[in-house]
């Protein structure tokens, strides 16, 4: 770590900031989670809806579920973080709600790539749909989840 590098704040001060940079993080992830749960509980209302096959069913479901579990683990820190408030452990819950926060990632990408799926299914066909969902993933992982690899090889957890 370079002299440019170094903050003047002790481990509270660091667990401080990193509380409100992940809670900054978090409200961008679930107003996107917010919206797509939404749209998946409209779609089962919809006159269309009834016409869907027994497959595409299944990805609606499990896509619903995701978003589910999506949702409670980008909204369970901040539940942490209430029922710990006032504890003297605000590393320790930095360091659950950064995990939380990455599984939350994970699932995000399995929703959207659900959602994707659904959607391009019904509108284009399953034949293409997968094949596209499948770069959708991928490319998830890749810009979540590889392309930071190099940038963390490089700087050691501190």
């Amino acid at each position: 770590m370079g002299p440019e590098d170094r903050r003047d704040e002790g481990p509270l001060e660091r667990a401080d900031r990193n509380t409100v940079e992940l809670l900054q993080e978090l409200r961008v992830a679930q107003t996107g989670v917010q919206i797509l749960f939404a749209f998946l509980l409209s779609l089962s209302f919809t006159e269309r809806f009834s016409r869907i096959d027994a497959t595409q069913r299944t990805i609606y479901v499990v896509t619903l579920l995701l978003a589910v579990l999506t949702t409670a683990l980008l909204v369970a820190p901040v539940a942490v973080h209430r029922m710990v408030f006032r504890r003297g452990l605000k590393v320790q819950t930095v360091s659950v709600g950064h995990r939380l926060a990455i599984v939350g990632l994970a699932t995000l990408a399995l929703t959207l790539t659900g959602a994707v799926l659904l959607v391009l299914d019904v509108v284009i066909g399953r034949r293409l749909a997968v094949p596209i969902a499948c770069a959708v993933v991928l490319c998830f992982v890749a810009l979540w989840f590889v392309l930071p690899l190099p940038l963390r090889a490089r700087r050691p957890h501190h």
